[in-house]
């Protein structure tokens, strides 16, 4: 597959589309600059970036003309964004500077959502370290967690989505009915969400495949929060079978869940109006692959 950058030609534009299609796509170089190109690439319909490194603390202040320029073309060409706050992120450690910086770095995940016009931010639910009960790891995640909750206060604020785990060491949620503890630590707030990612449900023991796994996954993932709260997807196919608690992404029907989940999943009256984000190998050709595969079986 031949990939040419065009830089003139507008992202794709999901209008009434039931579920929209894109990426997680690289923004060195700049948001506007960069990360566009690379989902007009791809025929992305929606994409989801980082405001900082990933892997690191810092929270660097941005650049306010690629900031407007790609909230502008978003906002024109209704294409929604998100953004995934960095993987240190952790409200159930026992380390006092861990917590201190994982609020620091979600504040800043959240304006600069607000800066780009991002619906949503995306961050790992955590796991609770030292030893200690899960109970007393979320009452500090409400302890800590909520008041930037309470921050959200403008119109164009972004959602804070929840994102379970594969179920690795002492994860604070990892299947469905673990975001019911944690929705109630953090008071079911108006401005909180789900980011369903279905390797990370699959890897943590919730078969998707089957005429009904899929659909009886997100019935209870439905059942727990209540409807509405659904508001992203990381679509991504599983190395591992289901229940290995290994994180590890594959191209959409290459692994172990395959491709008629997906086509369920993009069915369930849950998932109506909600988008679908990559995050699978195979660089941007795997990508362009992966955004044509999903968008076929929406379409087929």
């Amino acid at each position: 597959m031949t990939l040419q950058p065009s830089p003139a030609a507008p992202l794709a534009v999901p209008g009434a589309l039931r579920n929209p299609v894109g990426a997680h796509v690289p923004v060195a170089g700049g948001l506007h600059t960069t990360g566009l190109p690379y989902a007009r690439e791809l025929g992305a319909e929606t994409v989801q970036v980082f405001v900082a490194n990933p892997r690191g603390w810092a929270t660097p202040a941005g650049n306010p003309a690629q900031d407007e320029a790609f909230r502008a073309a978003c906002a024109a060409e209704s294409v929604p964004a998100y953004v995934h706050a960095p993987y240190l992120i952790n409200f159930g450690s026992h380390t006092e500077a861990t917590v201190e910086r994982s609020v620091a770095s979600l504040r800043h995940s959240l304006r600069r959502g607000r800066d780009i016009g991002a619906l949503g931010v995306v961050v790992h639910t955590g796991s609770a370290t030292g030893g200690r009960p899960r109970e007393v790891a979320l009452r500090q995640v409400r302890e800590r967690l909520l008041p930037l909750l309470d921050e959200l206060t403008h119109d164009d604020d972004p959602f804070l989505l929840l994102e379970s785990t594969a179920g690795q060491g002492s994860s604070l949620c990892s299947r469905t009915w673990d975001f019911g503890p944690y929705f109630e630590a953090l008071d079911a707030h108006p401005k909180l969400g789900v980011c369903l990612d279905t390797c990370h449900i699959y890897a943590a023991g919730h078969d998707l495949t089957g005429p009904d796994g899929m659909r009886q996954t997100l019935d209870l993932l439905v059942e727990t929060v209540g409807e509405g709260r659904l508001k992203l997807i990381h679509a991504n196919d599983s190395k591992d079978v289901a229940g290995a608690h290994k994180d590890r992404h594959e191209n959409i029907g290459s692994g172990h869940i395959g491709e008629e989940p997906f086509r369920a999943l993009m069915a369930h009256p849950a998932t109506a109006g909600v988008p679908l984000v990559i995050e699978t190998p195979g660089g941007k050709e795997g990508h362009a692959a992966d955004v044509a595969r999903l968008k076929r079986l929406r379409d087929g």
